[in-house]
């Protein structure tokens, strides 16, 4: 792990921290996303009972140096993540890896962070940058995955992050 974020306000970055508390069933703690049932403003509104889905969001920090060299100044917390990580292929996990992070936490995969259009009010035109399209139209979705806390601790900067691909059919991860 890189660095870890969290904010208690529905703000688009979060702050960076020494470290955050992972709660079971909940998400960071402290983190206006943590909680059993959606947290996220606009699906709140049309569905406050389902699951959250979202209570981890972690991006890998090549991504922001894939973005600089098209012009953007990105920077860990700046996106909303929770935690930043480097060497991981975070985008290409099967749907229900565990992340083992650090001594005890345990953050289960459920999908992709799909952005909205609110990345363009922070840097204009990262929107585009984040989801390109292939040749075939095909859309890529760069900003991270999502996951929920299995298994809560505290985590910090120095803590390594192990993944665990879950047996049988791997399931390729769809928005949440």
């Amino acid at each position: 792990m890189r660095l870890p974020s969290q904010s208690s306000r529905h703000n688009f970055s979060k702050d960076l921290v020494e470290s955050v508390l992972l709660v079971e069933g909940l998400g960071v703690d402290e983190d206006a996303h943590s909680g059993t049932t959606v947290q996220h403003v606009f699906r709140k509104r049309s569905h406050p009972t389902e699951p959250n889905l979202r209570q981890v969001h972690l991006i890998h920090a090549e991504l922001f140096e894939e973005l600089a060299q098209d012009g953007f100044e990105v920077h860990p917390g700046d996106l909303g993540e929770n935690i930043t990580t480097r060497g991981i292929d975070l985008l290409n996990l099967a749907e229900g890896t565990l992340l083992r992070i650090g001594p005890t936490a345990v953050v289960q995969v459920t999908g992709l962070r799909n952005p909205c259009r609110q990345i363009d009010r922070f840097q204009t035109g990262l929107l585009k940058a984040v989801l390109p399209r292939n040749s075939a139209g095909k859309v890529s979705r760069k900003t991270g995955i999502m996951g929920i806390v299995l298994s809560g601790g505290r985590v910090g900067i120095d803590d390594e992050i192990r993944a665990e691909v879950p047996a049988g059919p791997q399931l390729r991860l769809k928005c949440v």
